[in-house]
């Protein structure tokens, strides 16, 4: 790792977050925080029902309350009646049919919060309870599929000496942010509005959202606010049209705010799956083919089920060659909960599946499974096994490997100190009876959007007397981007004061979204180029050589301040920036679909009591390409926080329904890694040249959620000899015969 040397505070340092303070002492402005003289609140009617038909629904007994200033209903929208992030299939309000358990059938904007929940309960509503499609296979089995791919590469009648097969299922896991969902919209007198939404790409909601509220591009301008995580939950619209069609009903600002149960319905999660694999191998352990079938349950409406079901299908194998492919990946329609974006996007379900098969192959080799990986591993020059693309660039796996199998293993298990044995405190595990097992796994994945996308990212640069500002619609969910940003932005100046500046949808153009490991080489990338730009264009104009805090340097002496410089007024520079193109898949789903790629992999080490089937993960450690690190303690904690969310799915997270209902729609029972439960996380970042974000940065959020998982139980499968095929982890699962 390099520092700059070129200004303080440039890349490849750690330097202090801009928001870091305030958070750490209550000052930051999240959206729940946010205040508007006169504003009232809204409340949401949710279908009790995974599927049925609105018999009834009378508002009057709610509007006669006192307090109450609006109650809507499907039949209130002025424009379109659905939206959607890829597909408009998705109610604003539902209307004679609700699809699933939760869905918004009508809302409310009163005085107060209590109020808004009181006329809820007032509305008189009748539903009746239909029989929903809940099991994934019934809804391939029905037709109800949102995208099928039937993807294959290579000689079908290819066929390896060594087969093994296997079944395996992955969970519905929720993100969890921190801050749930909370918003607020501020009418203009004029019939627009002003909204700050709880999104990950402000422009996507502002597109989706005009058709439904009928205005015009100018009379809505999305503004992000301040978030308490994301991790993909923040992709799709929840209250942002609710809260803009009362604000725009009452003429009144409108603010919602969700509880944590409301949260786990008002956003979608990651999509469940259910995954065949046959792995075929000749006696030497190179592997022949591989052929997989995927599930993922998308729920009732098709959010981002396409793009997700397209990265499971195209990582389906993992970073191994294949010379012959046959992938059949169904994304589903069911009345389950909406499914869409989260940390890993289709290639953490695909890599439990491929990894745990990779072990399996490796066993029935009598092989190691990291020689067997090492034997069969991708590298730059090759071509994917799936859609034939070429690894152009960088793809360091044989060092992902060689790193990964150098680190040090933690020590053995040497004290009676119930917190470092698998039952905790609860004095329910003796040292004799833990087993340790490691297990390894490594990951493949896409960086950024795919498929053809056009995907561009606008920001301008703005030159005054005091430094630099840069102007921009990314949103900052927490992972530190303004940082990374504002740290590019004084390298390239050469300027200490380099500050942001969120601009709304009407003020700038799309910076795209904050998700798919896109926002350090998008708006890096984009930051980069305006940087270039007003640097040159100040150094054109005054004959300089160079730029720096006290103004324009020639051959070593100011030959202008940069209040000489900007007597006239700021000097502007907007750039836009697209990364090399891809395209769309052929009808083999062949082709160059995706821009770059990031490799990681994953030791974990656990203790396991088998008589109770309790677990404690010890370590789980990693080694990734990272490009270039841009801020060393945001790349730490990116990493430790993306193993930290599949160890959750490893071993205990997991949304549990019933007839399509929630049943533990809480942080009481559904279960999240605590700070007890984290494990030791070492690191090796790789920074292999190649990338093309800002100074060859890649965006490196994604990667550490993906293989972490797998490695996890690979650990409890060497300590238990189970065959572990589904997660999370239960204990009846390692009891169990």
């Amino acid at each position: 790792m390099t520092t700059d040397q070129r200004v303080k505070g440039g890349i490849g340092e750690s330097t202090i977050r801009p928001d870091g303070v305030a958070k750490l002492q209550g000052d930051f402005a999240f959206l729940n925080d946010l205040y508007a003289e006169g504003m009232l609140h809204g409340a949401t009617l949710r279908s009790p029902y995974a599927k049925a038909r609105i018999v009834r629904l009378d508002i009057a007994p709610a509007l006669a309350m006192p307090g109450v200033h609006a109650v809507l209903t499907h039949d209130d929208v002025p424009g379109d009646k659905t939206f959607g992030l890829v597909d408009a299939d998705q109610p604003v309000l539902a209307h004679e049919i609700t699809n699933y358990w939760g869905e918004p059938a009508a809302i409310v904007a009163a005085d107060d919060p209590e109020t808004a929940r009181r006329a809820v309960a007032a509305i008189d509503v009748e539903f009746e309870e239909l029989e929903p499609l809940i099991d994934s296979e019934e809804a391939v089995a029905a037709g109800e599929v949102f995208r099928e791919m039937d993807l294959r590469s290579g000689d079908q009648e290819l066929r390896g000496e060594v087969v093994v097969e296997g079944y395996y299922e992955t969970a519905m896991q929720d993100q969890a942010p921190l801050g749930t969902e909370a918003g607020l919209a501020i009418p203009d007198g004029e019939g627009g509005v002003d909204l700050y939404a709880p999104t990950q790409w402000v422009h996507a909601d502002h597109e989706q959202m005009l058709p439904c509220l009928g205005l015009e591009p100018d009379q809505l301008r999305v503004h992000p606010g301040g978030l308490g995580g994301a991790f993909g939950s923040r992709e799709d619209i929840s209250l942002q049209i609710h809260a803009c069609l009362l604000a725009l009903r009452t003429g009144r600002p409108v603010k919602f705010h969700y509880d944590r149960g409301e949260s786990f319905v008002g956003h979608v999660h990651r999509h469940p799956s259910r995954m065949w694999y046959r792995h075929e191998a000749d006696a030497e352990g190179n592997l022949v083919r591989v052929e997989a079938k995927l599930i993922l349950d998308g729920g009732a409406y098709a959010s981002t089920t396409g793009p997700v079901l397209a990265n499971a299908t195209y990582f389906a194998v993992g970073p191994y060659k294949v010379p012959s492919v046959a992938i059949h990946g169904f994304g589903t329609r069911t009345n389950n909960p909406p499914c869409g974006a989260m940390r890993g996007f289709g290639a953490v379900q695909s890599c439990f599946g491929s990894e745990a098969q990779m072990d399996k192959l490796a066993a029935a080799l009598e092989m190691d499974p990291m020689d067997l990986r090492r034997r069969n591993m991708l590298v730059q020059g090759d071509h994917m096994p799936t859609s034939g693309q070429r690894f152009d660039r960088p793809l360091p796996t044989d060092k992902v490997i060689e790193e990964l199998l150098a680190m040090p293993l933690p020590p053995a298990l040497d004290s009676d100190d119930p917190r470092h044995l698998p039952g905790g405190t609860g004095l329910t595990t003796e040292r004799s009876s833990v087993k340790r097992g490691v297990g390894y796994a490594l990951g493949l994945k896409n960086l950024m959007f795919s498929e053809g996308f056009d995907d561009s990212t606008e920001v301008r640069m703005i030159l005054n007397p005091a430094g630099a500002e840069i102007h921009a619609a990314s949103v900052e969910c927490g992972q530190g981007m303004i940082n990374a940003m504002q740290q590019v932005g004084r390298t390239v100046l050469g300027l200490s004061h380099v500050a942001w500046v969120f601009d709304d949808t009407s003020l700038i153009g799309s910076a795209g979204s904050t998700s798919a490991s896109r926002q350090t080489p998008m708006t890096g990338g984009a930051v980069y180029a305006a940087c270039v730009g007003l640097r040159d264009k100040v150094l054109e104009q005054w004959d300089g050589d160079d730029l720096f805090d006290d103004g324009v340097h020639k051959d070593g002496e100011v030959v202008a301040t940069l209040d000489q410089v900007c007597a006239d007024g700021p000097v502007e520079f907007l750039a836009t920036y697209r990364h090399p193109p891809t395209s769309p898949p052929d009808e083999n789903f062949h082709g160059d679909v995706h821009v770059d790629f990031g490799i990681a992999g994953h030791r974990a080490v656990v203790d396991v009591d088998e008589e109770l089937g309790l677990v404690r993960v010890i370590s789980v450690d990693t080694v990734q390409d990272v490009g270039k690190v841009l801020n060393p303690t945001s790349v730490v904690g990116q990493m430790e926080g993306g193993t930290m969310q599949g160890v959750g799915l490893a071993i205990m997270e997991e949304i549990v329904l019933r007839d399509g209902k929630m049943l533990n729609a809480n942080f009481t029972d559904y279960l999240l890694p605590t700070f007890l439960d984290a494990p030791t996380v070492d690191m090796v970042l790789l920074e292999e040249e190649g990338g093309f974000g800002p100074f060859g940065a890649k965006g490196i959020a994604e990667s550490p959620t993906i293989s972490s998982t797998p490695a996890v139980v690979a650990a409890i499968r060497n300590a238990t000899g189970k065959p572990l095929t589904r997660v999370p982890v239960r204990p009846e699962d390692i009891v169990g015969l």
